[in-house]
């Protein structure tokens, strides 16, 4: 569940029609029709009925709507009570101690896959 599939179906759930929301948000709709589905998708249940033009709340959609106003009132309270922003050399000194770790992960599991590839292995029959 992410954020912008929170504010991607608060606002399709307040304006009934994903082409006003999306002109609301600033991305084309199937940027909004995808964010919806991969929320529905998280959730395992469909958050509206799609008949034609006319788009209405599910019952679980209903119920999803307060969730959603809450996190993302969260997120701007969040967003505007702590100062400043983080800039790029900072962010990247904050995921600095974990590269050492992502690497020899990464090349363990490189490691494994070669290994598997070197050995040899039987032909399949219809080559025999």
């Amino acid at each position: 569940m992410e954020i912008q599939h929170l504010a991607a179906f608060r606002e399709v759930a307040r304006e009934l029609s994903f082409t006003r929301a999306a002109k609301n948000l600033h991305y084309a709709q199937s940027t909004i029709t995808a964010q919806v589905k991969s929320l529905e998708l998280a959730l395992g249940t469909r958050l509206f009925h799609r008949e034609g033009r006319t788009v209405s709340l599910t019952d679980a959609g209903v119920r999803m709507l307060p969730y959603a106003e809450e996190i993302l009132g969260l997120v701007e309270a969040a967003r505007s009570d702590v100062p400043g922003r983080v800039r790029p050399r900072d962010q990247a000194a904050a995921s600095a101690p974990l590269v050492p770790e992502v690497r020899s992960s990464g090349a363990n599991r490189l490691q494994t896959a070669s290994t598997r590839l070197d050995r040899p292995s039987q032909p399949p029959e219809s080559v025999r």
